[in-house]
């Protein structure tokens, strides 16, 4: 769960005004809205514009939910996890609303676009929904303006999910400033049998090179000095703009643009589309830390196909050899699904031993989940949920393995680390190397007098299960 920042108000702009129209003084009272975001950090992006667009109407903005009458919760509708997080989520807020502690809940995202109106079916005291192809309508739907019949944007036209990804310049970000994320993309075109995301996000749509480089240097100007490049497929980039450079032209473009940044990440490869010119421009632009995420999924042929993943074991090892050759020192991360319908036990076994005998340097694994909509939920051969769970844990102490022996092979090492915050008292902060991204890996834990934000050479002198512990080689900080 996320929360905004602190307390925020402006008076109502003319604009909005205008958009309200004549109301009440009641109803023209500006709202205290609270922020509560699910979900992946693509959704992330889409909570913090949605926050400073409210919050440039007037609308207060409050860092703690529990102290708003009004919220707005940015939902993930992926996986039934997921789900069961969101209706969770809300019906303790519908229970504070019957209470009379809250004027409004406001229902924006994918749960919305996915499940639409039978949301309000479940839990009546939603007062809006706003879908994912109408996300500037949040402001109506915060300031009591229900933009259309039955309360909030709902039914998104059929053009809406084919128009150019929304600009996400002027977010209020709810990272810590040192680092944001920059969704260079939006919706995916690969057909995976297991996937919801092209029937709730659309076909994939690029934004312009010269729009992300904008959007960075803005981000750059508010403090980024790590910029995290996302999308549901970052690998196709450009593909659909007619953008023959592609994604390594992105990433030479952006190495030279983004003075201010020390660090360009890559997040949500895709490895059929992973080109030979996205290795060098890795390997080549200093910026671009030797950090790969590259979503596999699996590694049995059969199961490969199943999936619709259009790619083989034997391309799948030849692609991670040539990016392991030409990038030295690569951090490469992975996920997989356990208990895909009709897995044996001897293709399960086949994951295991791939996973030991490469040695990613972060591996996860996620329990298949059944989505209604998908071809994969129409496979035979579905299997139980104790099955997938005890190959999860299986899968999990198989990478644990990999990880804690990684992690030793660290000591001694000199690392440049990026401090993130405070662990406690007694001088200890969390940061992360170059191999390290936020919120789902692992870090480093360095003992110093050190500020957030900033770089450090720390060496590494043990650890502590997954993480490293480290000491700077001197005090000096390094900007």
């Amino acid at each position: 769960m996320k929360k905004p920042g602190p307390r925020y108000r402006r008076k109502p702009a003319a604009a909005t005004q205008r958009l309200l129209g004549a109301q009440s003084a009641d109803a023209l009272r500006p709202p205290v809205v609270g922020l509560v975001s699910l979900g992946c950090c693509k959704n992330l992006v889409d909570s913090e514009v949605m926050l400073a667009r409210i919050a440039e109407s007037g609308a207060i903005i409050s860092a703690d939910p529990a102290l708003a009458d009004t919220i707005v919760v940015n939902t993930c509708g992926f996986l039934a996890a997921a789900r069961e997080e969101v209706l969770a989520a809300l019906s303790e807020l519908a229970q504070r609303k019957r209470r009379g502690e809250l004027r409004r809940i406001v229902v924006a995202g994918c749960l919305v676009q996915r499940d639409g109106f039978s949301l309000r079916e479940a839990i009546p005291e939603i007062d809006a929904l706003v879908d994912v192809h109408h996300r500037e309508d949040v402001v109506r739907a915060v300031w009591q303006q229900d933009s259309r019949p039955g309360g909030g944007a709902l039914s998104a036209a059929p053009a809406a999910s084919q128009a150019a990804p929304w600009s996400d310049r002027g977010r209020l970000r709810v990272t810590p400033r040192h680092y944001a994320y920059v969704r260079i993309s939006e919706g995916c075109n690969q057909k995976c049998t297991f996937c919801t995301i092209p029937s709730i996000r659309g076909p994939m749509r690029s934004k312009p090179p010269e729009e992300i480089v904008a959007e960075c240097r803005e981000l750059i100007a508010d403090g980024a000095r790590e910029l995290i490049l996302i999308g549901q497929d970052t690998t196709s980039y450009g593909a659909d703009l007619g953008y023959e450079p592609g994604l390594a032209g992105l990433l030479r473009t952006l190495n030279a643009a983004c003075d201010g940044a020390r660090w360009l990440r890559l997040m949500y490869a895709y490895p059929p589309a992973f080109a030979e010119a996205m290795i060098d421009a890795i390997a080549e632009c200093p910026r671009v830390v030797k950090y790969v995420d590259l979503p596999l999924q699996h590694i049995s042929d059969r199961v490969l196909k199943a999936m619709g993943r259009r790619v083989t074991r034997r391309q799948t090892e030849r692609l991670l050899e040539r990016i392991r050759r030409r990038i030295p020192g690569v951090a490469l991360r992975s996920t997989f699904i356990v208990g895909f319908p009709g897995e044996t036990e001897a293709e399960f076994g086949e994951l295991l031993e791939f996973v030991r005998s490469f040695g990613f340097a972060a591996a996860a694994a996620f329990r298949f989940s059944c989505e209604p909509g998908t071809a994969a939920a129409r496979l035979p051969g579905q299997l139980p949920e104790q099955v997938k769970e005890e190959r999860y844990q299986r899968f999990m102490l198989a990478q644990q393995e990999v990880a804690l022996a990684a992690a030793r092979q660290m000591i001694g090492q000199e690392l440049e680390v990026l401090i993130d915050g405070h662990l406690d008292r007694r001088g200890v902060w969390i940061g992360r190397h170059a191999g390290q991204a936020p919120e789902v890996d692992s870090v480093t834990q360095v003992r110093g007098r050190l500020r957030i934000g900033t770089f450090v050479k720390a060496r590494c002198t043990g650890t502590a299960d997954y993480d490293l512990l480290a000491r700077p080689v001197r005090e000096r900080r390094q900007n």
